[in-house]
């Protein structure tokens, strides 16, 4: 990530101008993740579930450190001392980010401890080994004999014992030793390969934390020494890579820098308040960090690993079970994909309807002996993809299958390199995209033989190709036969595949080739439309807004008259509500049961937001210099009446009339929760319990929707 921060080392003119006019990367995704522990602490979710919301938001502040502030780390070691368009230096924004990091840690810690409590009313316990019965201690002893002592490996510290390497995200014990004659030594213990919670017999959920048992057995692992002090700590890493992008071989390129990787920076540690000053200061030498980006604590360390006592929860205190629905429509072609898309285009809206439907179409592909070629990109899927067997069934049955992998999917490297060999061995042709952009678009295209022509058919998706964060995130799967659409898919792939930059795209634009000039030209669109007293209006859902020069249109575009209303879930960089700069924006988060992922883009193009003049956009972008410039995306129009519909009348109003999961931005970056006693409306309960208009098929005669939503006027 060091290469997307732009810094420069000496102030320039306009840096305080541009400190009024952004919020900081940095702490917008701050603020982000305040809001997921506000999911942690609020009473109205159920009780496992908020268990399960200080996981995530855990996991997001490890992945903040391994990535945002090792970039600014790295930064700074190079010796920038200002970042563009910020009035602080770079040492007063790091202080300022860890500071505000370590207070949201501690806020998790304390509120799983306070969950934990609430728990006991649910026979749920996290237990200490003092609070064991003599029975519970008698297994404890024979399950670590049998379970743990034989994957421990007890290392002393000396000079003829280095002290062992900590990967990332590892954990472990540093102890201070002494046996009967009074000599003193210093031992390690890793942790990182033992099961995090151990499950005592019984009826009720009962654990133990395995360091805690770990630590009862000192004196079976050091014979003849005594414990005197000690505790857990646990290492975040600098998760950066370098690539040659000459390499001949960017596989084995890729292969030898995520080895290197896991011996990255030290950029975050936690420890236990029970540990003395001198082993703090000895860990703090020895992993080459200042104190201030050391955490202490007396919570649980590794927050992330209480998913594990997630699964095991009753379900009454989870959210109830919600199965997506499959659209009718397919299944009124007797589950035919190529025949319901035949008559009409079809987009389905996950996790409310089933990602199977995806998984159908390629399946479907497969194994009709009519289907010539399968073309697929894939930025992150899953170990066992149904999409990748898919794949790997048809290159068996000898179609022509092409799969564009990404390499650089951060944190998927290593699944990605995996995927690909086995693709290969099936005889997939297997391309791993441009050695200067990422592939972030999502799409597939089918050529099949329908009597004596070629008939294409086509996938573009807000989401990736992923079962299973398709039933969590919200997403935006299109479906299509139109013949424009398709060639302008096809000529992607080509891009994709040749390097050949395609310049006869009829509908679909794609970054970096015209992406963004595509939203500049259609907010300057609205600024005239609004200019000349025609209808006029932006909505924008995305996952973040940093990129300034859109943000800068926007402003823009507000001064004109133009009603902007985004619905950004994280990072937005955008000040709403300034007075002669962006009066006319609102800006909302929603952050609820599940995540939203999809991204829209809607013009009101001088006319009502019904009309088929609106231009409506779905995209696999968000507003972000990454996406505008270094990976390849796509911004695809929907043209069809009830696509159109639906993405406007139910998905765009859901968001807009949502006071339940929303938070409003005002102009001070602070987030204020919409949250209504009466008259609440969720759009993700809106969207669980009624059908999509393009899905419906049958079923749409005499359906009418438990909630009748009102396109807001924008």
């Amino acid at each position: 990530m060091t290469g997307k921060i732009i810094s420069v080392n000496r102030k320039q003119n306009n840096e305080l101008e541009d400190e009024v006019k952004f919020f900081n990367r940095e702490l917008s995704w701050l603020k982000f993740n305040q809001r997921v522990i506000a999911q942690s602490k609020s009473n109205s979710i159920p009780l496992g579930e908020r268990l399960r919301f200080s996981a995530i938001a855990a996991e997001n502040l490890d992945e903040f450190f391994m990535v945002r502030v090792a970039g600014l780390l790295q930064l700074r070691r190079s010796g920038v001392k200002f970042l563009q368009g910020e009035k602080r230096n770079l040492d007063e924004l790091l202080d300022q980010i860890i500071t505000k990091s370590h207070f949201l840690y501690l806020e998790i810690q304390k509120e799983l401890s306070n969950i934990f409590l609430l728990l006991q009313k649910s026979n749920v316990f996290i237990t200490d080994y003092d609070d064991l019965d003599d029975d519970d201690k008698a297994w404890i002893s024979k399950h670590f004999k049998k379970s743990i002592e034989p994957l421990i490996v007890p290392t002393t510290i000396d000079p003829s014992h280095p002290f062992p390497f900590m990967p990332n995200k590892g954990s472990g014990l540093i102890l201070n030793l002494k046996n009967k004659l009074g000599k003193r030594m210093r031992g390690v213990i890793m942790l990182s390969n033992l099961t995090r919670f151990i499950r005592l017999p019984g009826r009720n959920l009962r654990y133990i934390s395995v360091e805690k048992v770990v630590l009862k057995f000192i004196e079976d692992l050091y014979p003849g020494f005594k414990l005197i002090n000690g505790g857990m700590f646990r290492v975040i890493r600098d998760s950066e890579i370098e690539i040659n992008e000459e390499a001949e071989d960017l596989v084995s390129q890729f292969e030898t820098a995520l080895r290197a990787r896991r011996r990255g920076n030290v950029i975050s540690l936690v420890i236990s308040d029970s540990m003395s000053e001198d082993i703090k200061s000895f860990l703090s030498r020895r992993m080459s960090i200042s104190e201030n980006n050391i955490i202490t604590t007396s919570g649980v360390i590794g927050i992330s690993d209480v998913n594990q006592i997630f699964y095991d929860l009753p379900k009454k205190i989870c959210f109830s079970h919600y199965e997506p629905r499959f659209p009718q429509r397919i299944q009124d072609h007797n589950g035919d994909c190529f025949a319901a898309i035949n008559v009409k285009d079809i987009i389905v809206h996950h996790p409310y309807e089933s990602f199977e439907v995806v998984v159908q179409f390629l399946r479907q592909a497969a194994e009709d002996p009519d289907v010539l070629v399968i073309r697929q990109t894939l930025y992150r899927t899953t170990n066992d993809s149904p999409i990748v067997k898919a794949l790997i069934s048809a290159a068996e049955m000898g179609k022509s299958v092409t799969a564009l992998i990404e390499l650089k999917a951060r944190f998927d490297e290593e699944n990605n390199i995996r995927l690909a060999r086995d693709l290969e061995r099936a005889g997939v042709q297997v391309v791993y995209g441009l050695t200067d952009l990422k592939i972030h678009a999502k799409m597939s295209l089918i050529i099949r033989k329908e009597g004596s022509k070629l008939v294409n058919y086509a996938h573009v998706g807000t989401g990736n190709y992923h079962p299973i964060t398709a039933k969590i995130y919200t997403d935006l799967s299109f479906f299509t036969s139109d013949a424009t659409i398709c060639d302008d898919v096809r000529q992607i792939f080509n891009y994709l595949t040749s390097k050949a930059e395609p310049r006869k795209l009829k509908k679909i634009c794609i970054s970096p080739v015209n992406g963004k000039e595509n939203l500049i030209n259609s907010i300057q669109e609205e600024i005239q439309n609004a200019k000349q007293n025609r209808p006029s209006g932006i909505f924008i859902k995305c996952n973040a807004i940093v990129d300034k020069s859109i943000i800068s249109a926007l402003y823009e575009a507000s001064n004109a008259g133009v009603r902007v209303d985004l619905v950004v879930r994280g990072i937005c960089c955008l000040i709403p509500g300034v007075p002669g700069m962006s009066e006319n924006i609102h800006v909302k988060s929603i952050v609820g049961r599940f995540l939203e992922h999809c991204r829209i883009y809607i013009f009101a193009n001088g006319s009502n937001w019904l009309s088929s003049k609106t231009k409506v956009f779905i995209s696999s972008a968000d507003i972000m210099p990454r996406n505008l410039y270094k990976r390849v995306e796509i911004y695809l129009p929907i043209e069809n009446k009830t696509v159109r519909k639906q993405i406007v009348d139910q998905v765009m109003a859901a968001n807009l009339m949502d006071n339940n999961n929303s938070w409003k931005l005002n102009s001070e970056g602070e987030y204020i929760n919409e949250s209504k006693a009466s008259n609440e409306f969720s759009c993700h309960n809106y969207f669980m319990t009624n059908p999509s208009l393009s899905g419906q098929g049958s079923l749409a005669e005499g359906l009418k929707p438990d909630i009748d939503i009102k396109t807001k006027a924008i």
